[in-house]
């Protein structure tokens, strides 16, 4: 008897707590992406981290990007970071000013793994992207293929060369060798000790090698017999431009040798040379592919310039561009030179001044070479 009543009480509390749960609240649903369109010079800093590329492109506005009255714009990196203060920021503030210029939604995707290019850039081209974006040499393959497949959308590939001309593929490229030329010119023209140094990604990226050429060839221009050390750093795509512990480590043994100059180039691993050299006395260091002046505070102490390819304004051309219908397939050319000297603009005395200039020309009309043969 005392086991039935047991079972009924059994039976009878179920019920009860059936009945609580049909009364509870209900869950909220999600929230909907926030129209939001973040500035040039501060990129969202909310999206997935690298490691895990997002499965879905969330749009900055409401739009169906399948519509004709919705331009949208998205852009893929590498394994580096949006927010690498270099390379793939001046990209996306390219996108950024072409999506304020055009009332368009613009999104980006990082990529964590080498393995997922194709899939990266697929999200943006099956959710009826205008233009996709694709930044580093790496992703050139991938991004050729995407293009072939979708011939509605127009692809921009930052530092990739085009051997084949596609009509929507344009390679955003930059002869790197000049401004990397300008800047071992100057390292050669403010060095006490006769010993400048380069802090390198991979060798793998012809653009980097490129800058170190033209870096080492402008300082012997100079100098023939200046004492250079130039190392690059010596893992593969994936870590070659995120280790910013090696680069300052590789920029302190330079120090310790003498170095008095320090040209870092390689994404987050040349920001680690810059910072370490802004705790050296006596010291400069130079910036790479965009004014790190505005993107590196930590190297104010000893950053001098920067040899830049405009890659900001060459990204927004383009972009606006395929909005006009005026879009150049096969390789495009974006401008470089060398970044202001900010607080060292009193620091430089006038005749280094009018070398540069000279230098400039020269690199401009053809009447100087930087010997970077890329083969």
């Amino acid at each position: 008897m005392i086991g039935k009543r047991i079972g009924i009480l059994f039976v009878l509390l179920s019920i009860l707590a059936l009945m609580l749960a049909a009364c509870g609240g209900t869950t909220a649903p999600a929230a909907e992406p926030a129209a939001e369109e973040p500035a040039a010079e501060a990129p969202a800093a909310e999206e997935p981290a690298a490691e895990e590329p997002m499965e879905e492109p969330a749009e900055t506005g409401e739009g169906d990007c399948a519509s004709e009255e919705v331009y949208c714009i998205g852009l893929v990196t590498d394994v580096g970071e949006i927010d690498d203060k270099s390379f793939n920021q001046s990209a996306w503030e390219g996108v950024g000013q072409a999506g304020d210029a055009l009332g368009a939604q613009i999104d980006y995707i990082e990529t964590g793994d080498a393995k997922d290019y194709g899939t990266n850039i697929g999200l943006f081209a099956n959710n009826n992207y205008d233009v996709i974006v694709t930044v580093g040499f790496a992703l050139g393959e991938a991004t050729a293929e995407a293009a072939a497949q979708h011939p509605e959308i127009y692809f921009i590939g930052v530092d990739q060369f085009q051997g084949e001309t596609l009509d929507n593929l344009a390679g955003l490229v930059f002869n790197e060798d000049k401004s990397g030329f300008l800047a071992g010119a100057l390292a050669a023209l403010l060095t006490q000790t006769d010993t400048v140094a380069a802090v390198l990604g991979t060798d793998l990226v012809p653009p980097v090698v490129a800058f170190k050429e033209g870096y080492e060839n402008g300082a012997r221009y100079i100098n023939p017999d200046i004492n250079l050390i130039s190392t690059y750093h010596p893992g593969g795509m994936d870590v070659a431009f995120t280790d910013p512990e090696w680069g300052a480590s590789t920029a302190k043994q330079a120090l310790d040798q003498g170095a008095d100059v320090v040209f870092g180039a390689g994404g987050k691993t040349g920001n680690g040379a810059l910072i370490e050299v802004a705790g050296a006395d006596g010291a400069y260091c130079i910036g790479v592919d965009t004014d790190q002046w505005l993107t590196v505070p930590e190297a104010h102490p000893c950053l001098v310039t920067s040899a830049m390819k405009l890659i900001t304004p060459g990204v927004a051309d383009l972009i606006t561009q395929a909005s006009e219908g005026s879009f150049p397939g096969g390789n495009y050319f974006g401008p470089v030179g060398l970044a202001p000297f900010h607080d060292f603009e009193d620091q430089i005395p006038q005749e280094v001044k009018d070398t540069l200039a000279e230098i400039d020309a020269g690199l401009q009309d053809g009447s100087i070479e930087t010997g970077y043969n890329p083969g």
